[in-house]
């Protein structure tokens, strides 16, 4: 246990990142209960986690009784109203899907106890789009976590206009006793911080090489050596995937209604040739069977 107040934290969505999430809640001492409608995913998602924990633990990062103490303070259904009825704390971490999580919201805050701060994990919805009819939207807002969860320390916590400085607070201090390193957003914006510099750095790179100033690859190199960054833009791309670059700049063309907000036209080249990064095999660069 740590010196932190022990609290009942729900996660909604058994992908890798809720997985996660819900992982480092209980390895914080959290009692956490992580929901899916698909108890299947339920199952390969607590055995996926295990997998993780004994690799801590063969590696010394954990002590086997650290990783029992959390699996037993992780409890997983596929009931709603059991994953609400004691909640203190909800993140969301299910599909990037507006009507889907809209409908999560709408029927967890009507479960939850008046208290439960409701937090969704999305990057590009922001929580106002959520608040719908819910009593106390005040308790909403925006916890992103960035992948893989159990790995990287920051989280933005981002301040609807909707959401009080006592959520904010609250949101902050879960991040902190959960060992992660919070920043504030003071309000919503596409992107928030990280993905808005991270685009604006992809934007350049791509406009750099599609004007044949440089290769794709000396781009990557410059930014390793001259910026420090452990992986160069392109590479990154291929790393995240073709195709969701392709879909964020075609959201956020949307959002602006700024058409040069959209995907660069190499990016749009190789979305619609199938090549989207390492998943396919193919994107910028071209990889073998082990990723290189």
């Amino acid at each position: 246990m740590t010196d932190h107040h022990s609290i009942a934290l729900t996660v909604c969505g058994s992908g890798a990142m809720g997985s996660q999430i819900a992982l480092v809640g209980a390895l914080a001492g959290h009692t956490v209960t992580l929901y899916d409608i698909d108890a299947q995913r339920l199952d390969a998602a607590v055995a996926e986690l295990r997998a993780q924990a004994d690799r801590r633990v063969s590696k010394g990062r954990l002590t086997p009784e650290q990783a029992a103490e959390a699996f037993a303070r992780l409890s997983v259904t596929t009931v709603l109203a059991e994953a609400a009825d004691k909640a203190d704390f909800m993140i969301e971490a299910i599909i990037e899907d507006l009507g889907a999580k809209q409908a999560l919201f709408a029927e967890f805050a009507s479960l939850a106890p008046a208290h439960c701060v409701l937090a969704t994990n999305s990057s590009s919805i922001v929580s106002s789009q959520l608040v719908g009819d819910i009593a106390a939207p005040e308790r909403i807002c925006n916890m992103h976590f960035f992948n893989p969860a159990l790995v990287m320390e920051l989280v933005e916590v981002v301040q609807g206009a909707h959401t009080s400085e006592a959520t904010v607070e609250r949101a902050m201090s879960l991040a902190t006793s959960m060992g992660k390193h919070p920043v504030q957003i003071e309000r919503e914006i596409f992107g928030f911080v990280v993905n808005r510099i991270l685009t604006a750095i992809f934007d350049e790179a791509l406009s750099l090489h599609e004007e044949g100033i440089a290769s794709f690859e000396d781009i990557d190199v410059a930014v390793r050596k001259g910026l420090g960054h452990p992986i160069g833009p392109f590479a990154l791309l291929d790393l995240t995937g073709i195709d969701v670059n392709y879909h964020i700049k075609t959201l956020q063309a949307q959002e602006s209604g700024r058409p040069e907000d959209g995907p660069a036209r190499s990016l749009v080249e190789l979305y619609e040739a199938g090549k989207l990064g390492r998943k396919s095999g193919e994107g910028f660069y071209t990889y073998e069977e082990s990723g290189r």
